[in-house]
C-alpha cells in the first residue's frame, strides 16, 4: 500500500490539478482559458483524508499554477503539500488534446502519480477522471469566489463514489499597500 504522506500528496495534486483542468468540447476554447486564467495564482490551504485507512490526517498544501507556460488551454502546476514534518513536491501539466484534457500529477500512473484522463469545466466547476492502475475517481473542484475553491476527491467502490479527501484552497494575495511619493 502507499504511505499516508504518498497518499496525501497524490490526492491533493490530483484535486488541484482537477480545479485548473478540464473543459467542455462543446464550449469554445476561449471559455476554458477563461477558467484556467481564473484559478492562475498561488493557492494555501488545508485539508483533510474522510475516509478510509489513513482517515483523519490532516495536511496543507501550497501550490501555483500558471496557465501562460502552456501552448493553447491547459496549466503547469508546481508546489508542495506538507503532513506534519514531511513534505511532498506537486507538480501536474494539464493539455487540451482534441475536444478533452489529458494529463498527469507527478509523473502519472507509469510512475508514482496519477494520470487525468478526461474532464469537464462548467462554469465555476471542473470534473476530472483520475486513474492509477485499477484505481479509478473524480476531482470536483468549485470556485466558491475568486479566493477560494473547494476540492472533493472520490475513488470507485464498486459502484458507489466514496469522498476520501476534502480541501479548501485560499487564493494567496499580497496585501501590501503601495502608495506613491510626492
Amino acid at each position: 500500500m502507499y504511505s499516508r504522506t504518498s497518499l496525501i500528496a497524490r490526492g491533493i495534486a490530483a484535486a488541484f490539478v482537477a480545479v485548473s483542468s478540464v473543459a467542455s468540447p462543446v464550449q469554445a476554447a476561449s471559455n476554458d482559458k477563461a477558467f484556467f486564467d481564473q484559478v492562475t495564482g498561488t493557492w494555501q490551504g488545508p485539508g483533510e483524508i474522510v475516509a478510509g485507512k489513513y482517515k483523519g490526517t490532516k495536511f496543507t498544501c501550497s501550490l501555483s499554477g500558471d496557465s501562460a507556460t502552456i501552448d493553447g488551454t491547459g496549466i503547469q502546476l508546481d508546489g508542495h503539500c506538507r503532513v506534519g514534518v514531511f513534505k511532498q513536491p506537486m507538480s501536474a501539466l494539464i493539455t487540451r488534446t482534441g475536444g478533452t484534457y489529458k494529463g498527469k500529477f507527478l509523473d502519472g500512473a507509469a510512475g508514482k502519480g496519477l494520470d487525468i484522463l478526461s474532464g469537464n469545466v462548467s462554469g465555476d466547476k471542473v470534473v476530472v477522471a483520475i486513474n492509477r492502475q485499477q484505481l479509478n475517481g473524480a476531482l470536483i473542484a468549485r470556485l466558491q469566489d475568486d479566493n477560494t475553491m473547494n476540492i472533493t476527491i472520490s475513488v470507485k467502490v464498486e459502484d458507489q463514489m466514496i469522498p476520501v479527501i476534502g480541501m479548501s484552497l485560499n487564493r494567496r494575495v499580497d496585501t501590501m499597500a503601495v502608495g506613491s511619493i510626492k
